[in-house]
């Protein structure tokens, strides 16, 4: 193996997903493990197949649909979770089986109330069963940072004569320093006698915000993987943000002498996706991908970078996806333009995805002075779904403010043109739309979150709304977005019951 490249596994899909508050569906999954591929990512780790069906079929899909790229599924040193591992990852091309034990004391006293004997036991059974299926195993010892060095070395000595190829070493809980965590890798390297026949991997959480400088110092130590998020989303504080890391690698390889495989031009795409499918948004200072990472408001910086821009930029933003020049677009732009600044962006759309993107174009032109890139992709999110327009928003008139009950008249056109109409009271005027458009489409849905966010600066900025809502037990995503925010909550609306329609129509 090639010890000065590092291995890029990715986890948005699988730990990722756990962040509080995201929310991703099947089609969200596969679209972002394709722009993994397009980032060339090593592994993607799909899921954790046994946790449940939408799980496992999610699984199953990007398996069977993806390819050039390992595809990694989860499990416990169970035979349950593995043999439903091994079948979600049935058709995958390049399959891995990614066990997982417990292994520090406070794991081994309270949760699994095992003694040591028994976890090695149980790791190496894991391993071998795995090895059934498949021939790339990775075996983790969950809460590895806070094992004895001792034990660790024995269990992962264990599970490399057992067959693992990838041995795991987790920061769990974010509880390690890069010195203390160095310390670790080195240890293992030294003292387990086979630890040459295995990748050492780690994997960080943010809890004390060390995930990415404890990856990179176990990386200097001596490790081969590293697993990370996009965005560093994940379980509480997150995980090790995938971009930094391979970013610092790519910055400052006079320090680490090490490369990754990562085509880094596709890192703002890929951050801006999953950002928009899980609706977490990427801070405005956020290293690598945040809206000013490469943004200078100082008069000295701004001449400094304008004479040299080594001065105050140590990365080139084109090197991460960005572009320096902007074509300012509005309401006189026409398609040529529009279409040009789309594909800047790295967005492919079909010729019906454009038509409805630039038909809402030209309607917020209309209401803003100036269009953002921001808007354009607020814009392109939207209408780039499989998401069948079953019911569409003709209309919508409200009447609220102070002793007034507030009361909504909403026009939908369906499929066949026809425009119906209701009129409703509420709560407010966004709760007599929704119960509006729930008589027109004959469609209940529980309102569970509402959240709206401006898109860009100013008095004129888009507003972006996420719903959330349930339909018959099961929580369904609607995203819209508009100059006008009453009329985006009734789109994002609607744009959930459309998507419960067209699953009724599958």
């Amino acid at each position: 193996m090639d010890t000065n490249n590092i291995i890029i596994f990715d986890t948005t899909l699988r730990d990722g997903e756990q962040s509080p508050g995201a929310s991703l569906d099947i089609n969200d999954k596969i679209q972002i493990a394709r722009q993994l591929v397009l980032l060339n990512v090593d592994v993607i780790e799909a899921g954790f197949p046994v946790s449940s069906p939408g799980d496992f079929e999610s699984v199953s899909r990007i398996a069977q649909e993806v390819r050039g790229v390992s595809v990694a599924g989860l499990a416990r040193a169970v035979e349950k979770d593995i043999d439903s591992a091994a079948q979600a990852l049935e058709k995958a091309e390049r399959p891995r089986i990614h066990v997982f034990l417990a292994t520090s004391e406070i794991h081994r006293k309270y949760k699994l109330q095992k003694a040591k004997e028994e976890i090695i036991h149980l790791a190496v059974k894991g391993v071998k069963h795995a090895l059934k299926y498949v021939d790339d195993v990775e075996f983790s010892p969950e809460d590895a940072s806070r094992t004895e060095l001792d034990f660790l070395v024995q269990v992962v000595e264990a599970v490399i004569d057992a067959g693992a190829k990838t041995v795991n070493i987790p920061d769990t809980v974010g509880y390690a320093v890069p010195d203390h965590y160095a310390s670790i890798i080195r240890g293992l390297k030294e003292n387990v006698k086979n630890i040459n026949k295995a990748v050492i991997s780690v994997h960080c959480h943010n809890d004390l915000g060390l995930g990415v400088a404890n990856s990179l110092a176990a990386v200097k130590a001596g490790a081969q993987q590293v697993e990370c998020t996009i965005n560093g989303l994940g379980e509480r504080a997150g995980n090790a943000a995938l971009e930094e890391i391979v970013m610092a690698l790519k910055t400052r390889q006079d320090f680490y002498h090490c490369s990754t495989r990562i085509a880094t031009k596709e890192l703002i795409a890929t951050s801006r996706l999953v950002s928009t499918l899980t609706g977490l948004r990427v801070q405005r200072n956020k290293a690598i991908v945040g809206e000013n990472a490469f943004a200078h408001q100082s008069g000295v910086h701004q001449d400094g970078v304008l004479k040299e821009r080594t001065t105050y930029e140590i990365m080139k933003p084109e090197d991460v996806g960005l572009h320096k020049t902007k074509i300012v677009l509005g309401k006189l732009s026409g398609r040529h333009a529009f279409k040009d600044r789309i594909r800047e962006l790295g967005y492919e759309v079909s010729d019906d995805e454009f038509e409805r993107a630039f038909e809402e174009f030209k309607r917020v032109a209309d209401k803003k002075k100036e269009i953002f890139d921001e808007d354009i992709e607020a814009i392109i999110g939207v209408e780039k779904t499989d998401v069948p327009h079953v019911f569409q928003l003709e209309s919508l008139s409200i009447s609220c403010g102070p002793q007034v009950n507030p009361t909504a008249r909403v026009q939908l056109k369906l499929q066949d043109n026809r425009i119906v109409e209701a009129h409703t009271n509420g709560d407010g005027p966004i709760d007599a739309i929704f119960k509006a458009i729930d008589m027109l489409t004959s469609i209940t849905g529980k309102l569970l979150n509402y959240n709206i966010h401006a898109v860009t600066g100013g008095k004129d900025a888009m507003g972006e709304v996420y719903v959330d809502i349930d339909v018959g037990g099961k929580t369904i995503r609607g995203r819209a977005v508009s100059t006008d925010i009453i009329e985006a909550s009734a789109k994002a609306y609607l744009n959930a019951i459309n998507k419960v329609v067209g699953k009724k129509t599958v």
